[in-house]
This record gives structure tokens, C-alpha cells and sequence, in this order.
């Protein structure tokens, strides 16, 4: 649970510590704004894919199903400032698939929550499989980094590519072709 509280004064201990006064006319709200952000931006800490992921629908013999260019939000669990990019999924169903809003909605909940990408990719790839239980999956995730472009090497634009195959993509080179061909790669 999201203590908006300790968030509240944690702020304006970090707004006094720069040098800031917390008390001028653009600082008075920022403690609540921010305990109100964050309990947005950190909503996945409470969430599992599993309501998602659980409704399923029966298929007859399908092929690959990929889902791309999931934009997500997340913050780097380093530096607390955002990532952000694109997911790709691709499963094989084995007698069933989830409605495709679902794929998002499970990149959201892991993306909303402190986080490391490389975390991301196998949290997604791993949640497919248990719940879906596919005969195998392929995740790849895009981000820009803004611990890499606004500090550090100030670098803006790199991408992180993130990439995970589990069962029959980790397999079968063959899969991992046709989803390259399929994403226009």
C-alpha cells in the first residue's frame, strides 16, 4: 500500500535538501502532487497479471500471435527517473489465447512499478507462460533511458533492446525468424 504520507514528507525533505524553500508559491503542492503521482506511477506494486491473463478463449490449431508496439511508462529503480519504449509479444497458443488488450494490461502492471528493463522483459515473458501456458513466447522491449539523457553520458535517444524466448521460441530458430519478418526487421 502507497503511504501518501511518508511520500509527502520524504519530498519535501528532498525540495530542503537541494536548497529549495518548500514554502514558496510553486512548491507549496508539490509533496501531495507527487504522493498523487506515485501512486499512479507505482500502481503495478499492487497488481498481478492474473485477473488479465485468466480469461481465455479457445482456439482450434493457431499460429503465432504478435502484438507490437506496446507503449509503456516505467521508472528505473536505480535513478527513480522514467523509462519508456515499446513492448513486442509474440506467443504460440496451445488451444488458447487472451483477449489482445490483455497483452497491454499485463505490460502495464509490471511497467508500474520501480523496475529494471531486463526485470520487465522476463516478468513478461514469464507471466504469459504460467497463465497462458503457450507452447512457447518471445518478448522484446525498446526504452529510452532518461538516467542515460539527462545524466550521466547524456546520450538522448539510445535504445535498450531487452529480448527473452521461452519454450519453442528458445527452440526453434525458425520462430524467432518469422517474428523478426513479422515485426518488419
Amino acid at each position: 500500500m502507497i503511504d501518501k504520507e511518508k511520500i509527502e514528507r520524504a519530498v519535501t525533505l528532498l525540495l530542503e535538501g537541494i536548497g529549495e524553500d518548500v514554502n514558496r508559491e510553486g512548491l507549496k503542492e508539490t509533496p501531495e502532487r507527487i504522493a498523487r503521482m506515485y501512486e499512479e506511477i507505482f500502481a503495478g506494486l499492487e497488481e498481478t497479471p492474473k485477473p488479465y491473463l485468466s480469461k481465455t478463449f479457445s482456439v482450434e490449431d493457431s499460429g503465432m500471435v504478435l502484438e507490437k508496439d506496446i507503449v509503456f511508462y516505467s521508472t528505473c529503480e536505480h535513478h527513480l527517473l522514467p523509462f519508456y519504449g515499446k513492448a513486442h509479444i509474440a506467443y504460440l497458443p496451445d488451444g488458447k489465447v487472451v483477449g489482445l488488450s490483455k497483452l497491454a494490461r499485463t505490460v502495464e502492471v509490471y511497467a508500474r512499478r520501480p523496475q529494471l528493463q531486463e526485470q520487465l522483459t522476463v516478468q513478461i515473458a514469464d507471466a504469459l507462460m504460467e497463465y497462458l501456458q503457450p507452447k512457447g513466447v518471445m518478448v522484446m522491449v525498446e526504452a529510452e533511458h532518461m538516467c542515460m539523457t539527462m545524466r550521466g553520458v547524456k546520450k538522448p535517444g539510445t535504445q535498450t533492446v531487452t529480448l527473452v524466448t521461452r519454450g519453442r521460441f528458445a527452440e526453434e530458430k525458425g520462430l524467432k525468424d518469422e517474428f523478426w519478418r513479422m515485426m518488419g526487421r
